[in-house]
């Protein structure tokens, strides 16, 4: 088992330090029940490292990082930067540079519908039954990275990836395939892109390694199509980095509020956990936020470092929130509660 001792946390923006709060008291609250001291860092990222020291992830930052086992991000954005076009450094910007750095290539995203919550959801109760799928999503490769031209009459990105680039997070999937129910879905453009191709060779050429998994292949405009149509049919879904962002943000609607989903990204030395909502400008310092994605990413955090015991305390205090209706206002209950007072709840929760 890894050794969890080290604790980088990075609040970040708008309601990033407020769930951030409330995900470190149950971390505590899970350290004083089984006697684990842990060992916990802050260092600044986004638009507040911009406001501090003009860049959006320093150099102190990424070695606070570094020194890390691992990291707890609460959320980054402002909307000073996202409303100035001609703004040449961005939060989003040190976000980038962090996956970078550090090598964090593979983006993970469980899909998990909670039955007591699916009167929130857009979609009927039969679409979401049975749904629990979890998507991974190439993080440091493609578009996004590649090289980019902007010319008066054109403008370009480069879309590259390197084979090893597609085999390290192609393994990573068919290793958590094997775990689940041993289905794999690769989600590409085949028919028209080159980049596609690759990634459906290699991806065909380790299927081989892996003879229990079934593969299988869609395109992304199907695959988009499916996750509102059937969701339940995906197990594991592999996407590089492009359509990964694309195709997650979507699953995330099927919860009925990304306020409920955490997320990893990992690499071969960090590993970096966070929710999947954005920093909500709107609702920061007003204690409305909802912190469970934030505190479910501590739970994902404590199960990858083996802490099997710890990790269900959570899901169990987590599940016992949402099943008495002791919540925030994103998921309309009768009586909302406080970001803080949620909080508390968990953390008292774990005796």
């Amino acid at each position: 088992m890894k050794v969890l001792n080290n604790i980088t946390i990075l609040p970040g923006d708008g309601i990033g330090p407020e769930v951030v709060a409330q995900a470190l008291k149950v971390l505590y609250a899970i350290g004083k029940k089984y006697n684990h001291q842990w060992k916990i860092k802050e260092a600044l990222i986004g638009a507040c490292a911009i406001d501090a020291t003009g860049d959006p992830f320093p150099d102190v930052s990424l070695l606070a990082c570094q020194e890390a086992d691992a990291i707890l991000l609460g959320a980054i954005g402002d909307p000073k930067y996202d409303n100035d076009p001609s703004a040449k450094v961005r939060p989003e910007q040190g976000l980038l540079r962090m996956r970078k750095s550090l090598g964090l290539y593979a983006n993970i995203r469980p899909v998990k519908i909670y039955e007591q919550l699916i009167h929130l959801s857009v979609f009927k109760p039969e679409v979401l039954k049975d749904v629990d799928f979890v998507i991974y999503r190439e993080l440091t490769g493609g578009i996004y990275f590649g090289e980019k031209v902007k010319a008066e009459t054109f403008s370009s990105d480069l879309c590259l990836y390197h084979r090893f680039e597609v085999e390290r997070i192609t393994h990573l999937a068919f290793q958590q395939a094997m775990q689940r129910r041993k289905k794999l879905t690769l989600v590409d453009k085949a028919n028209v892109l080159e980049t596609s191709r690759l990634w459906r060779s290699v991806v065909a050429e380790i299927s081989s390694q892996y003879p229990e998994v079934v593969l299988d292949f869609l395109y992304i405009d199907n695959a988009a199509m499916q996750v509102i149509l059937n969701p339940s049919r995906f197990d594991v879904v592999l996407c590089d980095n492009l359509f990964g962002d694309i195709l997650s943000d979507e699953a995330s609607v099927l919860s009925g509020s990304m306020g409920l989903l955490p997320s990893a990204s990992k690499g071969e030395k960090s590993a970096l956990y966070e929710p999947i909502h954005g920093s909500y400008p709107q609702a920061a310092g007003k204690d409305i936020a909802n912190p469970l994605a934030t505190i479910l990413s501590v739970e994902m955090m404590l199960r990858d470092f083996g802490y099997m015991d710890e990790a269900n305390d959570i899901i169990y205090a987590v599940d016992q929130c949402i099943g008495a209706g002791f919540l925030t206002e994103d998921l309309r209950p009768t009586i909302a509660v406080k970001c803080s007072e949620l909080g508390d709840k968990v953390a008292g929760l774990i005796v």
